[in-house]
Formats: C-alpha cells, structure tokens, sequence
C-alpha cells in the first residue's frame, strides 16, 4: 500500500471547469425565447443596465415574467462559481425556490451589459456556468444567456440578434433594481439604488 498526496490543482485549473463553452451550451437544452427582442426590450426598460451590469429574470411557464433583480459585476472576474453565488443571492431576493418540484416550471434568463465585441468571451461561459448551477440550485429551469454589447444584443447558442437596444442605450445608471411581478406581468414592487 503507498501513500502521497493528492497532486495539486492551482486555483486557475479550477476555474477552468467552471466555464461552459459555446458548443456546451449550444446542447444544454436551455428553453429558446419565444420572443428574444421583447424580452430584450422589457428588461432593458425595466432595469436600464449599463456596461458591467447583470439582469437576472425568473418566467413563470406562461412566459409571463414572475421577477428580476439586477446587479453590478465584479471587475475582471471569469470565475463561474462567483457568478453563481451573485445570481443564486439575486433570485433568492426576489422569489421563492422551486426545490420541492420533481421538475421545474419557472425559467430563468441572464443580461449581462458588457463592453466588447459580442462574440463568447471566457467572462460569457463563466456567466453561463453561474447561470445554469444556480438554476440547478434553486429548482429552475436554465433559460437563456443574452449579451448586451455596443453592438446590439444576442442570445449566445441560438444566434438571435438585434442592434438595439445597446450597451451605451441607457441614459440612467440604475443598478440594484428589484422587480417583482403580478399574475398580469405588471410590477408590484419596485427598489432602486443608483450605482455609486
């Protein structure tokens, strides 16, 4: 019998596997949005994000919104378990978990405002494993992850896109806004605090 330790794994190696890639996503199965430029729209209306701004929604399965909360990013952070910790903090502040449901009905979707180019970036996967570990976490669905970029916005993995809104399209910097939704879609409550 022979004895040793465990070879070590550097904190890089580690958050290499918490970044899903545009082919994994591609066949995660995540929900396509009925209308992408719609949700697109109302969550832009609704939050004003701007670059280094992330917009969680959670769907009811009528494809009504049931909320959504946003939040600044961290600077220069790719690390997908801490974009996980930041969504799963987020939509346990606006609903309650589905964790007693055999499968889950509600779906959440991700914005994430952002400078550059539209195409994947390392930061987008690591969004992506946050997005879809979260869900898995808090008994949703892992919907969809869409980019805000001075270009226009895209859903990554299903190729839909539009020019606007933009990243630079908001003349307000909200961040921290709360939404929570009625049956109708209407908000019900409403907290905001202006980035600082």
């Amino acid at each position: 019998m022979a004895f040793g330790f465990a070879p070590h794994t550097s904190a890089a190696t580690s958050r290499l596997t918490r970044i899903l890639g545009p082919d994994e996503w591609a066949v995660s199965s995540a929900p396509l949005l009925h209308n992408p430029r719609e949700v697109v729209n109302d969550l832009f209306a609704r939050h004003l994000p701007s670059p280094a701004t992330a917009v969680v929604a959670v769907f009811a399965p009528d494809g009504r919104p049931a909320a959504s909360a946003s939040f600044a990013q961290r600077p220069d952070t790719t690390d997908g378990w801490e974009h996980r910790n930041a969504i799963l903090a987020h939509l346990r502040r606006v609903l309650p978990h589905d964790l007693r449901l055999r499968t889950p009905v509600r779906t959440a979707v991700l914005l994430v405002c952002r400078d550059g180019a539209p195409e994947w970036t390392e930061a987008d996967g690591a969004w992506m494993w946050g997005l879809r570990d979260a869900c898995s976490l808090h008994g949703l669905r892992s919907g969809s992850y869409i980019t805000l970029t001075p270009s226009g916005w895209r859903v990554l993995g299903d190729g839909r896109a539009g020019r606007t809104p933009h990243a630079g399209s908001g003349s307000q910097r909200a961040v921290g806004s709360v939404l929570l939704h009625s049956k109708d879609g209407a908000p019900e409550a409403v907290r905001r605090q202006t980035a600082r």
